[in-house]
């Protein structure tokens, strides 16, 4: 009689296996979170102006919620504040430091490669995958932000998940209308990290699915709505709580001149940056070639822009127009048509809308091609790479790579000290490629020697797409970066249209400082500087102007009188733009007043306003400098130049350290 053990089934362990496939794909992230993590800490706090956001934001709740820029919320930040509550949670969990702030960035710069990964593989290969996936992970501009504290990480990982969800909805015909108000969502959660620059994505994400998608032409529509209610939503329930909350309850929304969040969405960070036209500018004006050059479709590929992104933008448009081609007379639910809608769609708008916006644009906005440059380049190699024994994709295939050798030839001559062997390098092997792809198919070869033939020419081609850009990411990974225009790459590659590197906007010197004003803010480096973002080598436009390395001027003596005069004060002191009052607030950890928020230009607080704080004894100490200037700054005229006479005429200068320091409570 059998045993109950014998009776049982026996159970065959199976080894664990994983796909070559979901290997490489691992292998990809892995790498990716190597190079955006490597040496993260040697950016400091980055950009000093979000810094002491999420600072703030990491202390109270309150300053969280809103964006303000100080712990007791006077001001907000000029940006919806996604990206802060990120940023601030991870603060508030492992303490305010720059690995805790700049982490959450790098993560979501490995999960947008992976939305692009899966997005492509899904309607055609892992290779392609792979490839697209690769190509986003290496762009310039892409390392650079992914590293770096302003809003675009949030805003290009919400989209690339906004894409996905596109993709899945196109897919599915039970669950399309989930999949779409999933994709509704995600946009509207981009446009609390940067606004209304989330919404260029809207035409190819809508238009794809209206196109493409499975049900009914009726359900599709109704599909849409359903995905433009779900994006109103998520990104209008903070905008109604603002807008409801009674001025008085809240800090004054920075970047607007009406303490108004809709002033701020629709005018400053709205059709302001179409016309030029932008209230609380920080020097824009209409067509004003000073930022971001000329308009035209000329802009994105040369100057400040060619070296962050333009590396393989004529590839992409040529994939683009190969994708269009491939698709043919398909029917409507072609996956090639819809990919090229959803992603040729994206990288098209978004691509003409940078080129032609008149007010205020900087080369770091260009990350948001890079996802769409990445995917249709990738999905077009693969159409390609597939009926290569044909003539003419294999001519088609040649003449990109030979395009991309020798476009990267002419970005790499920019720099013409900078690895000169390199562009040599590049264009020899663009030219190898090119000419294996044509004569390899022509050839009598055995079945392995061909293979080995294709592989050798496959790995070519990639090389020659991206040695380029990735030599900028080494150069970038390697640099330490600051200040709110940071660039990619090797100092003196390509132009600067709005900033000189470590220099300031139009009409403003070297320093940032209005000429003929004295040195407000300063943010030069001074002997006995406190510690904290790195001091030497820091890479980025707009210098002491926008911040970045600032704190490196804030002395010791200047740290200590701060943060023994805070108790008993809502505000340890004012100081006349955020620019002045970051590093103070960083270092010092302590809240410190923004007078008329970004660049001083805000009408908060009035002269009487001010006035009436200081004799209820809430701010302590006035910072007219740090620099030993004694001079105040900031502002174009205005209340925060009231401001700063009154405080002149009325207190006695002391000095602190370098810093021209005044004591609100003296008289």
């Amino acid at each position: 009689m059998a045993t109950l053990t014998e009776s049982r089934p026996r159970v065959v362990a199976k080894p664990l296996a994983i796909s070559r496939d979901k290997a490489l794909y691992g292998g990809l992230l892995v790498l990716t979170a190597i190079a955006y993590l490597w040496g993260l800490s040697k950016n400091g706090y980055a950009n000093e102006y979000y810094a002491a956001a999420v600072q703030a934001g990491s202390t109270s709740w309150k300053a969280w919620f809103f964006g303000a820029f100080d712990s007791s919320s006077f001001i907000t930040v000029d940006k919806t504040p996604g990206a802060l509550w990120v940023m601030g949670l991870s603060g508030r969990i492992f303490g305010f430091s720059s690995w805790s702030m700049l982490v959450p960035q790098a993560l979501m710069g490995v999960a947008s490669v992976g939305f692009v990964y899966v997005s492509v593989r899904r309607w055609f290969s892992a290779n392609a995958g792979l490839l697209a996936g690769g190509i986003l992970a290496l762009t310039p501009v892409a390392v650079l932000m992914f590293r770096f504290n302003n809003p675009d990480a949030l805003l290009i990982m919400l989209l690339c998940a906004g894409a996905w969800a596109v993709t899945r909805a196109i897919d599915s015909e039970k669950h399309a209308a989930r999949w779409m108000m999933l994709a509704g969502a995600l946009v509207g959660f981009g446009f609390l990290a940067k606004m209304l620059q989330a919404f260029l994505v809207l035409p190819a994400f809508g238009l794809a699915y209206l196109v493409a998608g499975k049900p009914a032409l009726g359900k599709r529509v109704v599909h849409s709505v359903l995905a433009l209610v779900a994006m109103i939503v998520s990104a209008g329930w903070w905008i109604a709580i603002v807008e409801l909350v009674p001025a008085s309850a809240r800090p004054w929304i920075g970047g607007s001149s009406a303490n108004s969040i809709l002033e701020l969405t629709l005018g400053y960070n709205g059709l302001g940056r179409l016309n030029g036209n932008e209230e609380g500018s920080v020097g824009g004006g209409v067509g004003n070639p000073g930022w971001g050059g000329a308009t035209g479709l000329q802009r994105l590929f040369g100057g400040e822009f060619g070296s962050q992104i333009a590396w393989l933008l004529p590839a992409a448009l040529l994939a683009t127009v190969v994708l269009i081609v491939a698709a043919g007379k398909a029917p409507r639910t072609d996956r090639t048509r819809a990919f090229t809608i959803l992603w040729g769609g994206w990288l098209l708008v978004t691509g003409l809308v940078f080129s032609f916006m008149q007010g205020i644009i900087h080369s770091y906005y260009m990350i948001a091609l890079a996802p769409a440059i990445a995917a249709v380049i990738g999905a077009a190699m693969m159409v390609l790479w597939r009926r290569r024994a044909e003539w003419l994709p294999r001519a088609t295939l040649a003449g990109g790579i030979l395009l991309t050798a020798g476009w990267s030839f002419a970005l790499l001559n920019a720099s013409p000290t900078w690895n000169p062997w390199l562009r040599w390098v590049l264009l020899l092997t663009g030219a190898i490629a090119a000419g294996a792809l044509l004569m390899v198919p022509e050839l009598r070869l055995s079945r392995t020697t061909a293979r080995r033939a294709g592989l050798f020419t496959g790995v070519l081609l990639a090389v020659t797409a991206l040695a380029g850009p990735t030599a900028y990411s080494v150069s970038t990974i390697a640099t330490a970066h600051a200040g709110a225009v940071p660039t990619a790459g090797p100092a003196g590659a390509g132009g600067r249209g709005g900033f000189n590197r470590g220099g300031g906007p139009p009409g403003q010197t070297g320093t940032g400082t209005p000429p003929g004003t004295g040195t407000p803010g300063a943010t030069t480096g001074t002997p006995g500087a406190t510690t904290g973002a790195p001091t030497g080598g820091m890479r980025g436009g707009g210098g002491g102007f926008l911040g970045g390395g600032g704190i490196s001027a804030v002395s010791s003596e200047l740290v200590t009188l701060l943060q023994q005069g805070k108790n008993g004060y809502t505000w340890a002191a004012a100081a006349v733009t955020s620019n002045a009052a970051a590093p103070l607030q960083i270092a010092a950890e302590v809240p410190i007043m923004s007078i008329g928020g970004f660049n001083g230009t805000d009408p908060a607080p009035t002269l009487a306003e001010f006035k009436e704080l200081v004799a209820q004894g809430k701010v302590h100490y006035f910072v007219g400098s740090t620099g030993g200037g004694g001079g105040f700054g900031g502002g174009r005229g205005g209340t925060s130049s009231e401001i700063s006479t009154w405080v002149s005429q009325n207190f006695q200068a002391q000095t602190v350290g370098t810093a021209t320091v005044y004591d609100l409570t003296s008289n």
